[in-house]
């Protein structure tokens, strides 16, 4: 059981980072894209977060790590989105891909413990 804490915490950890990181680089989207992409990719990486605390403080935690990995792949398809449109430059939208990727990985390890829990 130490071990799916560690995961746990590794995720959360993780996602905080990318966030430190996240924030800033959408404030220098353009200010047309400020009140409809940057909000939406805003709220999507915060609610990830708050999504993650809620399944560290569950017993079953496995329709929080299921709803994470649903706004990971929302938060993915705006990011990619904002690339496209030049917001986000491509070296950018890569670092953020592997950052989301790495912790959609630890979510699915996750999911699994906790699968194998209930069984």
């Amino acid at each position: 059981m130490a071990d799916d804490k560690t995961h746990e915490l590794r995720a959360l950890t993780l996602w905080l980072e990318f966030l430190e990181w996240l924030l800033p680089t959408t404030e220098k989207f353009p200010k047309k894209a400020r009140f409809t992409l940057t909000t939406r990719i805003d709220n999507l990486a915060l609610d990830v977060s708050m999504t993650l605390t809620e399944a560290q403080y569950t017993k079953t935690p496995g329709s929080h790590v299921r709803q994470a990995n649903l706004l990971l792949t929302k938060l993915r398809i705006l990011l990619r989105i904002a690339h496209k449109l030049a917001f986000l430059p491509h070296s950018q939208y890569e670092h953020a891909s592997r950052k989301i990727d790495e912790v959609g990985r630890m979510l699915g390890a996750w999911g699994k413990a906790d699968r194998k829990g209930e069984g």
